[in-house]
């Protein structure tokens, strides 16, 4: 008798990603040109406070300071049960990347006036928390139309099939 199952097998990445926060904004203004896993520096009460899935990556960025990689601005709400130990809610946090990588980053800020934009805040299949992060440059108003009408063309034409059969 043979012990395989049936399914198809999930690759290592798909396994347990529990998707804490989303900048779906960022994909849209934005033209992602390289991706970044960093894991993230917390304490106790964001970690606790981002298993309740709350966390807001709006308007937050990453800079580099000192050699290090640091996320500015993202917000992780209070943790109700910490009463006085509580966190800063926009604190900078500290991101933990090979100084290689931080350098490619840095580079792509200096010399050609990138952005490094925080996609996703998410625990990993260890339960550890990371970020996805990504170079990325501005878009003009006239590529986001575009991509709206790309976006809407794509929808008219999945509804048009599912008409069809």
């Amino acid at each position: 008798m043979s012990s395989k199952s049936g399914g198809a097998k999930a690759s290592r990445k798909d396994v347990a990603r529990k998707v804490v926060a989303d900048n779906r904004r960022a994909r849209f203004d934005y033209e992602i040109l390289d991706t970044y896993e960093a894991g993230i520096e917390l304490r106790g009460t964001e970690v606790k406070s981002l298993r309740g899935g709350k966390a807001n990556l709006g308007e937050s960025y990453a800079a580099v300071q000192d050699g290090e990689l640091y996320l500015v601005n993202a917000y992780i709400p209070e943790y109700r049960e910490a009463n006085r130990f509580n966190h800063e809610t926009r604190r900078p946090r500290k991101l933990l990347l090979h100084k290689r990588e931080i350098g490619k980053l840095a580079g792509g800020v200096l010399r050609e006036g990138l952005t490094i934009v925080p996609l996703k805040i998410y625990f990993n299949s260890r339960g550890r928390a990371k970020v996805d992060i990504a170079l990325a440059k501005g878009r003009k108003l006239h590529d986001k139309r575009e991509t709206i009408k790309e976006r809407s063309w794509d929808r008219e034409r999945a509804r048009l099939m599912r008409e069809k059969g």
